[in-house]
Order: structure tokens, then sequence, then C-alpha cells
């Protein structure tokens, strides 16, 4: 088995409301997939299908070549969640917690795997769920999610009220879970933390796939952006196939550069800079497109699924 989580066709209802039509969602062994979309979009209702709370109306569901509500003991074991929201119980200590949430999955760590997780997000582990904030009832969730080995880690929003400090933490302790043998399928806001962590994207809009695939191959179907100084005026570049939004500036500086600011399309970037060559660039900055505009554009563009392999 290569994959750890293969839904195909996913449908969900709640009485007269579709959740979920159709979606597609594969997360292979050892990778970390991003899962994306806006709130509304499926991605909570998909993850507590994965964890056999809700049970699917049709479609296809295996997590870790099992169905997750027929053989929820089983899976359970083998998967640490995190969801964007810990509600525990209040009247334990964080330490409590931790060992209640590690019990759960008969995740039994040593107690120095145990100390060093609690130390490097900084929680004391002492006081009551109670008197947590919300960033600190997350680390209690993290730290038992990352204390003790998993097959799986299924992370809902996990970094959510933590500050930029523990994010690095997370970061951190979700490349040593992969290097170690896990799987991850994250959903997260925070378009930077997914660059960073994922080397598969997922995005779902309206309880549909809209596209998944790896980075590199989603940043082809982008634009990239290019900023260029020139000498030269720079007409023409308007009409160049694939070339969009272009805007430029005049400086009436000494050097009389003219600045060009313009997005295009990756089979017309060859000729878009042989273009630039000829008007005596000064300066040039070519930005690969991020996450954050694959985003928007998906969300824009596309009103059926669609799947980049």
């Amino acid at each position: 088995m290569t994959a750890v989580i293969e839904v195909q066709g996913l449908r969900k209802r709640f009485g007269r409301i579709t959740a979920l039509d159709g979606l597609d969602l594969t997360v292979e062994r050892g990778t970390v997939a991003g899962f994306l979309g806006p709130n509304g979009a499926g991605k909570s209702t998909t993850i507590r299908v994965l964890l056999g709370t809700y049970r699917r109306d049709a479609g296809t569901v295996r997590v870790l070549g099992a169905d997750p509500v027929r053989d929820a003991v089983a899976v359970h074991r083998r998967i640490a969640y995190v969801p964007g929201d810990v509600d525990l119980w209040p009247q334990l200590t964080g330490g409590e917690c931790i060992d209640a949430l590690l019990g759960l999955r008969g995740a039994a760590p040593t107690r120095q795997a145990r100390a060093e997780t609690i130390d490097r997000f900084e929680l004391d582990s002492t006081r009551r769920m109670s008197e947590y904030s919300k960033g600190n009832r997350q680390k209690v969730a993290l730290v038992a999610a990352f204390a003790a080995p998993a097959d799986l880690l299924i992370l809902d929003e996990p970094t959510s009220g933590l500050d930029p400090l523990m994010e690095d933490v997370f970061t951190d302790c979700v490349r040593e879970a992969t290097a170690a043998g896990s799987s991850v399928l994250l959903s997260s806001h925070i378009l930077g933390e997914v660059e960073k962590l994922c080397d598969t994207v997922t995005i779902v809009r309206s309880g549909r796939t809209v596209a998944a695939g790896s980075l590199a191959q989603m940043r082809h179907l982008t634009r990239t952006r290019v900023t260029a100084e020139v000498a030269e005026q720079p007409d023409g570049l308007a009409e160049l196939a694939d070339v969009d939004d272009v805007e430029i500036t005049s400086r009436s500086n000494i050097a009389g550069t003219t600045t060009v600011s313009l997005t295009v399309e990756q089979p017309g970037l060859s000729r878009l800079i042989a273009a630039l060559g000829r008007l005596d660039v000064r300066s040039l900055e070519v930005s690969p497109p991020s996450l954050e505009e694959m985003f928007r554009r998906y969300y824009g563009d596309h009103d059926h699924p669609t799947t980049e392999r």
C-alpha cells in the first residue's frame, strides 16, 4: 500500500444540505498532504469521515488500508488527531489530558520523550485545562500527537492560537515525524505553513475536489510575476502570447529607465525574456507563483472538479 488515505467520490448530506459532493483525496505514505479550502468547503466534514465520526453516504474511503467506521479501533491506534479547537476535560491538568490522549491510541512514549515534547512547546502541564488559553489547549493536543510515533497524523488547523515561535516548533515536529516514517494530512489556512511543509496539495470547494497535485506541478498552471527595469520603451509586451496584467511606470530619474511589471504563463516565459533582452534590461525580478495565488485562482476560476497529476 502506497497511499495511507484513499478517498474517491465521497458524498455526505445533512438533510437538504450537501456537504460533500464527490470529493477525491489521496495521501501517499511518508508525505505531507495539504488540504485547502474556504470555510464551508467540506474539509472538516471530510476529516470526520476519515476518523469514522461521520458515516459516508456514498463513495469509498480507506484509511491505512481499512474502513474508518468498521475498523475504527484498529485505525485510531495508528492515528494522532489534532483539531483546530481543542476542548478537553476541564478539571484535568494538561499532563493528565496528554496521558489520556496517548492512552486512547495505546501509545506509551518514554518519560523522556514526553517531557522533551512538553518542553519544546513550552507548556506548563501542571495547570488545569480550564485555566489554559486557546493556544495552550492546542499545545496539549500537539504534545499528545508528537510525543509518540503515529503512522498517520491528521491535523485540522493545528496551529490555531499559537505564536510564531511555537509555529516553528510545530514545523520542526512535522518534519521529524515524516522523517521517521509518518504520513500527514494538514488542513490549514496559513499558506506559508503549507508551502513550507507540504509535498502535495488538494484544493476543495463546495464539497468537491478542484485541483490536486504536487506544488511543482500546480505552479506550472499559474502565472509568474516578472518585474523589469529597462532603458528602452517596453512597447509590444502586452501583445505577446501568454502575457497579461502589464503595468508600465516611467521614471524621470538620471538613468531614464522604465519599470514594467506583468504576469506570464509558463509557456510564454522564454519569449518574454527574449523580448526584454532587447530593451536594455537594468534589473530583473522573476517571482514564482505563491500558493496563495494558486489558492485564489482556483476559487475564482474553477467551477468543476479537476485533478492535476
